[in-house]
């Protein structure tokens, strides 16, 4: 049986973090962090594969978030990221576009097509 490999989860909502979990868990480790502002040193220790951010985070939302470590990838001291941003609302696809996230999905989450976005995502 291959090793899992981790999944990085910023949310602060437990019911999101179960239903990713429930969804990716056979093949991942979801590591979870409730700040954005946690999410560097977190992604630093642990080398997801793939960083979860809810657009709605503590102190530092989702897409500033994303952002940042899309400046901390192309200044070299992160390797490049995948990132996916869970929106609120279709109204907010423009945030996901702006936050420079490889794609997003809108909640409420459909286990189905999180785990096919998440393996297209890690093949690309």
């Amino acid at each position: 049986m291959p090793e899992k490999t981790n999944v990085l989860l910023a949310t602060a909502e437990d019911h999101i973090f179960q239903e990713i979990s429930a969804s990716l868990s056979k093949n991942h480790q979801i590591i979870r962090v409730s700040e954005g502002a946690n999410v560097l040193k977190t992604l630093i220790s642990s080398s997801p594969v793939l960083v979860i951010l809810d657009l709605q985070i503590g102190n530092m939302g989702g897409m500033a978030t994303s952002l940042d470590l899309r400046l901390e990838q192309r200044a070299g001291r992160i390797p490049n990221q995948k990132i996916l941003m869970l929106l609120d609302r279709e109204a907010d696809e423009f945030l996901g576009k702006r936050s420079e996230a490889d794609c997003w999905i809108i909640k409420p989450i459909d286990p189905l097509s999180l785990s096919r976005k998440v393996a297209e995502l890690l093949k690309s």
